[in-house]
C-alpha cells in the first residue's frame, strides 16, 4: 500500500501512513527484547546485563549508517514529491553503494576492535567474557541490518510503510522461535540468542532488498543511473553525513551513560538494562511517529505544498502529545508488572532500581516525542545541521549532568535518570525557539 502524502486528508493520511511504522519498530525491537527476557528468565542476571549492554553498544555501531539511510531517506522523498523519477533512480544507486561501503567498514572495524571497545565501556569482570560471547555472534548481523534499513528507508519514503512492516513482522517470528530452540533446547547460552537474532536481521535484510528490486520498477537504477557523480555524492552527503553524525553522537552519549551505569555494578546494569527495554517500547512509536512526520513534510516541500506542511505541524503535534502522554500514564502506573517481564520477583533490589528509572522517565515522554518531531522536521527540510546542534544539547546535557549528579551521595544512582528528561527539555526548547525565529525562511525552497 502506498500512500501519496502530498494529496488528500492531512490527519488521516499522515497516521495510515505512520502506523505500520509504529508496529514495525516495535517489531524490530523485539530482536533485542526477546534476547533479553529469554536470557533475563533462563540464563541469569549476569547474562541479563551482559546482552543489555550489547544492545546499548550495538545500537551506538549501527547508527553510523542508519544516519545516512535516514539522511538519504529524506531526499528520496523530495525526488518522488518532485516526481523526479530519474533523478531518484540515480541518487539511490549512489546511496546504495556509498552506505554500503560504509557498513563494510564498520563491521570489520568492531570484529578487530571488540576488546578495546569493551576496555572503554567499563564492563565488570563478572560479564565481560558473557557479553563477548554474544558480540562475536551478534556483529555477524551489522550487514543485514544496513540491508533492511536502507530498503526500507526507500520504501517509506515513497510512501510504503506496509512492506517493511510484513519483512519484520516474519523475521521477528522466526527469532522468538529460534531464541526458544537455541537457549531452552540446544543449550547455546547467549551465543544461541544471538545467533536467532542474526538469522532473523539477514531474513528481513535481504527479503526487503528482493521485494523492492523485483516489485518496484520504477526505483530500480537502469544502466544509465548507474553512476556516481560528483554532484550527486554531495546532494546525499549533504543530506545525510550530518544525520548520521547526528545519531551517531546521540548514541555515543547513551553509550558513554552506559558506561557509568556500569560503574555501578551489575545490580545497576541489570536494571538498567530491563528498564530500557521498556523504555524503547514506550517511546519507540513516538520515533517512528516523527519519521513518518518527517517524509510527509519532505514529500510536501519537494512538491511546494507550504500550506499543507503547517497543517500537517499542527495535527501531528496534537497526536503526539495524546500518544505520549497516554503512555506516561501506564509506564508509571504499571513500572513493577512491566519490570517482572524480565526479571524474577525475588530480584528486589533490581526490580526497585527498574522502578525508579521508569517513574522519572517515564513521566517525560511528551519531552522526546517533540524532540523525535524536529529532527524528522529539520531533517525533511534540508536543515540537518540543526537536529545535530539539538542532539548535542539534549545528549550533552544528560552526559554531564549525569556524571555530575551520581557523583552526589544524596543523589546516586537516581541522578542518572533524572539527566534524561532534563536533557530532552533542553533540546526542545531550542528547537521550538529556532524555528519560530526562522520558519519563514526555513519552508521557503
Amino acid at each position: 500500500m502506498q500512500v501519496d502524502l502530498t494529496k488528500g486528508p492531512v490527519t488521516k493520511n499522515i497516521l495510515i501512513f505512520a502506523f505500520p511504522m509504529i508496529c514495525g519498530n516495535l517489531l524490530q525491537q523485539l530482536y533485542n527484547v526477546v534476547d533479553t527476557l529469554i536470557v533475563g528468565k533462563f540464563l541469569g542476571e549476569r547474562a541479563l546485563a551482559a546482552v543489555g549492554s550489547s544492545y546499548t553498544l550495538l545500537t551506538f555501531i549501527t547508527s553510523l549508517f542508519l544516519g545516512m539511510c535516514m539522511g538519504c531517506g529524506a531526499v528520496f522523498s523530495i525526488r518522488y514529491g518532485e516526481k523526479a523519477w530519474e533523478h531518484l533512480r540515480e541518487n539511490v544507486f549512489t546511496a546504495f553503494v556509498m552506505i554500503g561501503i560504509l557498513s563494510l567498514l564498520i563491521n570489520g572495524a568492531v570484529f578487530l576492535l571488540l576488546d578495546p571497545i569493551m576496555g572503554l565501556l567499563s564492563v565488570p569482570e563478572d560479564v565481560y567474557w558473557i557479553m563477548r560471547e554474544y558480540l562475536l555472534v551478534i556483529f555477524a548481523g551489522i550487514l543485514a541490518t544496513f540491508l533492511y534499513n536502507f530498503f526500507a528507508s526507500l520504501l517509506r519514503a515513497v510512501g510504503n510503510s506496509v512492506t517493511p512492516l510484513v519483512f519484520l513482522g516474519i523475521s521477528a517470528v522466526i527469532n522468538i522461535v529460534l531464541d526458544l530452540i537455541f537457549v531452552l533446547v540446544c543449550r547455546w547460552g547467549v551465543q544461541g540468542a544471538a545467533a536467532a537474532t542474526v538469522i532473523a536481521q539477514w531474513l528481513s535484510g535481504v527479503g526487503s532488498m528482493v521485494y523492492t528490486w523485483r516489485k518496484c520498477p520504477e526505483l530500480r537504477p537502469a544502466r544509465p543511473q548507474m553512476r556516481i557523480r560528483k554532484a550527486g555524492i554531495r546532494e546525499l552527503a549533504g543530506a545525510s553525513v550530518l544525520t548520521c553524525m547526528q545519531q551517531s553522537v546521540m548514541n555515543l552519549g547513551i553509550l558513554m551513560v552506559q558506561g557509568l551505569v556500569n560503574s555501578f555494578g551489575s545490580v545497576v546494569m541489570a536494571a538498567f538494562a530491563a528498564a530500557t527495554k521498556i523504555d524503547s517500547f514506550a517511546y519507540m512509536p513516538l520515533q517512528d511517529f516523527g519519521n513518518a512526520f518527517s517524509t510527509f513534510v519532505a514529500q510536501n516541500y519537494g512538491a511546494g505544498e507550504t500550506e499543507r506542511i503547517r497543517r500537517g505541524i499542527r495535527a501531528s503535534l496534537a497526536m503526539m502529545l495524546v500518544f505520549a502522554v497516554s503512555v506516561s500514564t501506564v509506564v508509571f502506573l504499571s513500572a513493577r508488572p512491566l519490570l517482572l517481564l524480565f526479571i524474577h520477583a525475588e530480584e528486589t533490589e533490581i526490580l526497585s532500581v527498574g522502578m525508579t528509572y521508569l517513574r522519572i522517565v517515564g513521566v517525560f515522554y511528551f519531552g522526546i516525542g517533540g524532540l523525535f518531531m524536529l529532527y524528522g522536521l529539520y531533517r525533511a527540510l534540508n536543515r540537518p545541521g540543526m537536529s545535530l546542534v539539538l542532539t548535542f544539547f539534549s545528549l550533552g546535557t544528560r552526559v554531564a549532568l549525569a556524571y555530575v549528579l551520581s557523583a552526589i551521595p544524596a543523589i546516586g544512582v537516581p541522578g542518572i535518570w533524572w539527566s534524561v528528561p532534563i536533557g530532552w527539555l533542553l533540546a526542545d526548547l531550542v528547537g521550538v525557539s529556532y524555528y519560530f525565529c526562522r520558519r519563514r525562511l526555513l519552508r521557503k525552497r
